[in-house]
């Protein structure tokens, strides 16, 4: 089997990562074959072999799959800035194309289980009126979206469960990542997101606190959904 998503957020700092490197995690866990790319990466720390992004790292760390870093995060930028000012900045045109190549090559990998994960959510411009979520189209991957559980996230998931359809995808299921611990409401949110979104639910994270491991992250995921799927 081969099995590969495009995994987005509803907004930029939902967990889109945490949630990556626990299915990773629980992939491997599975004694299945696991690869993940990071397209475009900004925020990054300036180190002796170049810069380097912590969730293209953490994402490389879970991969079974030989990959380099460059393979992992081809476009990786300083500034922690939204990726298509900060390739602005760095006189670099960010294209669907110039990302195209890289992730192809990760899937060509042909590992059983593939995460691409995107940038912030799933409208995040590159160049030329061009959107990240248009690589999600091109590469003609189903997506799984993290959804950040604080006030205001059931408009934020709806839209963009929306959003995908509309874009011709398969919204293949959600992970709900309590981002913040002292959310009014919890359950009931998460029960109105359950009834609504049109895919599975693949998992209830609570607040890990900071810097979560992969493995802790895992026990609360099922991958039974993604693994039917395609």
């Amino acid at each position: 089997m081969s099995a590969a998503y495009f995994i987005t957020g509803t907004d930029t700092d939902v967990g889109k990562t945490t949630i990556a490197t626990g299915l990773l995690y629980a992939a491997r866990q599975s004694g299945l074959s696991t690869a993940a790319g990071k397209p475009v990466a900004s925020g990054c720390d300036v180190k002796p072999k170049g810069l380097r992004n912590s969730d293209a790292v953490a994402l490389r760390a879970e991969c079974s799959v030989e990959l380099t870093y460059n393979e992992v995060n081809p476009v990786a930028f300083e500034p922690a800035i939204a990726p298509h000012l900060a390739a602005r900045e760095a006189g670099v045109a960010l294209t669907v194309q110039s990302l195209l190549g890289p992730m192809r090559h990760i899937l060509e990998k042909q590992a059983d289980f593939t995460l691409i994960e995107g940038a912030g959510g799933w409208r995040v411009p590159l160049a030329d009126q061009a959107n990240l979520s248009d690589l999600a189209i091109a590469l003609k991957l189903p997506v799984i979206l993290v959804v950040g559980m604080k006030l205001g996230c059931i408009s934020h998931a709806l839209l963009t469960a929306d959003a995908i359809r509309a874009d011709g995808l398969s919204l293949a299921g959600w992970v709900a990542n309590r981002v913040d611990p002292d959310m009014a409401c919890f359950e009931e949110n998460l029960a109105t997101l359950q009834g609504m979104l049109p895919a599975p639910c693949l998992g209830v994270v609570p607040h890990l606190g900071a810097g979560p491991i992969a493995s802790d992250v895992a026990s609360y995921l099922d991958l039974s959904a993604l693994l039917t799927v395609s």
